[in-house]
Order: C-alpha cells, then structure tokens, then sequence
C-alpha cells in the first residue's frame, strides 16, 4: 500500500542514521560471500544476480520492514511486487549496484537506497563496502562522506559539496561507466575539448561528482531508476542537479514502463547545465 503522507524533508533527516546503518550491513553481508565460489545466474534482460544481490536485498527488505512499515519499497531484485505508480513515499532500493564489478572481482560496486518523495530523491544512501566508505545525502540540507570502520561504525565524517565549472583552459573531468557507452554520450563529452574520462562502476560515478571529482556525468541512455535515485539525492544535496538533455527533471516512481529512465546528465555546477 502507498504512503499517503509524503515525508517532508525535516522529518526525513531522522532517517539518515538508521538508514545508513542498514546500508553498512547490507554491504557486510556482500562482502561475507566468497566471490570465487558463489553462483551467478542471468535475469531476463541478460545482466547478472548472483547470491550477494540477494543476501543484500534480504537485510534490506527485513530492516526496512521493520523500521518504516508504512513507506513502500521497490527493489531490483523484487520487481514482481511492484505496484506503480508510487506517488507518495517510496524506498528504492539497488542491493548491488555494479554486480558485472563484484563478479570481476573489481572494488566498485555500491548499495544504495533512495527515498523518492513525490516523484522527486529526496534522501540517499551509497555504501561502497569494499572501499569502506558510505556517501549520504539529504536535499536542502547537505550531503557527506563517511568513512567506515570494520565494525560498521563510522570512523570519520567529511562534508562535500559539488565544484563549479572548470575555469576557461581547465579540462573537464566527465565520470564514464566501465560497463556501458553510447554515442550520444561520448558526442556530448567530446564536445567539451580536453575532457578527461574517469572510468567507474556503479553509483560511485555519481558520488565522484557530488564530492567534487568529476564535473560530469551524462548517461544518454537508457538505465533504471534504483540505480540513480540514491546517487542523485547525494548530488543535488551537495550542490548539483541530475537532469535529461533538454534540462528537464527526472521523474522517479514507476510512471514510466519498467521504472525506466531515458537518459539524464549529473551536473556539478548547476549553472553549467543552464548552458548545456
């Protein structure tokens, strides 16, 4: 059942905390499978889901029932349950983002939960387990990097904010997926000279934004929505905007087939996306 009654952003900031503590055992319980002997197995659309995603997706599924029982969830690993649209509160949730990574035995894969208000990413949570790191943001108020101990406890707290646009001379810095490419992305980076790719998995190409390591990330196809939804609320919570190519909002909560988003760019510099 829906929400009925949209969390504000003042009573959302109370989420931060638990929310991030769930992300950190999620990741603890990827990080318990042993990737050498672990199954993989195909989803319908040919990417991987192997015993991780789903060991995630259950530490997930059990504390957020247990914590917020009236805000609904949409995982990616439990689509069939789906009851778009969604126009009140929603939990989005990506168990493992960046599984192709886990399986090549690369660092950069992510868990990540949104809270979608509206339509809009109000709250978001990153944790990338194996670099121990966690990024969470809330819009209107901030966003920050944390770094985790081993026992789940946060180590340090660091603040982040978004840079401005590259001075005239200075190369743009544009986060690209290790994974996926298009031409309409790399037409959109080659029109900025001397733009340097950064190569990354998963969320993390949004996080590198938030905190001021990538001015860009354009992905001008199609992906879906809990694989950006937390990365976007990090990023507008220190300072950018996620929009498509035309600079019009991305729309979150299942109005869309599949829960599909078209296209969109991560800006760090707002005033570099009124310019295109």
């Amino acid at each position: 059942m829906n929400d009925e009654s949209p969390l504000d952003p003042d009573r959302a900031a109370a989420l931060l905390d638990p929310l991030t503590e769930l992300v950190a055992r999620a990741g603890a319980a990827i990080l318990a499978v042993n990737r050498d002997v672990m199954s993989v197995d195909g989803k319908a659309d040919g990417s991987p889901v192997t015993e991780a995603d789903l060991a995630a997706d259950r530490v997930i599924a059990e504390g957020l029932a247990r914590l917020f029982p009236n805000i609904p969830t949409l995982s990616e690993e439990r689509l069939h349950l789906a009851c778009p649209p969604y126009p009140g509160s929603l939990f989005l949730i990506d168990p493992l983002d960046g599984t192709k990574e886990f399986v090549a035995g690369r660092k950069e894969f992510t868990v990540n939960i949104a809270l979608v208000v509206g339509g809009v990413p109000l709250l978001g949570i990153v944790g990338a387990p194996d670099l121990g790191l966690i990024w969470r943001g809330l819009v209107g108020h901030s966003a920050e990097r944390l770094e985790m101990a081993p026992d789940l406890s946060v180590a340090s707290v660091t603040p982040i904010r978004t840079r401005a646009m590259p001075y005239p001379g200075a190369p743009w810095i544009a986060a690209v997926s290790r994974s996926h490419g298009d031409a309409r992305t790399e037409a959109l980076i080659d029109a900025r000279p001397g733009a340097v790719r950064l190569q990354l998995g998963s969320a993390l190409k949004l996080c590198r934004v938030a905190e001021g390591g990538a001015d860009i990330y354009p992905r001008l196809a199609p992906t879906c929505e809990w694989d950006i939804a937390a990365g976007q609320a990090v990023v507008v919570a220190a300072g950018g905007v996620v929009t498509d190519s035309r600079g019009s909002a991305v729309q979150y909560g299942g109005n869309r087939a599949d829960f599909i988003v078209p296209e969109f760019i991560a800006w760090g510099d707002p005033a570099a996306a009124t310019r295109g």
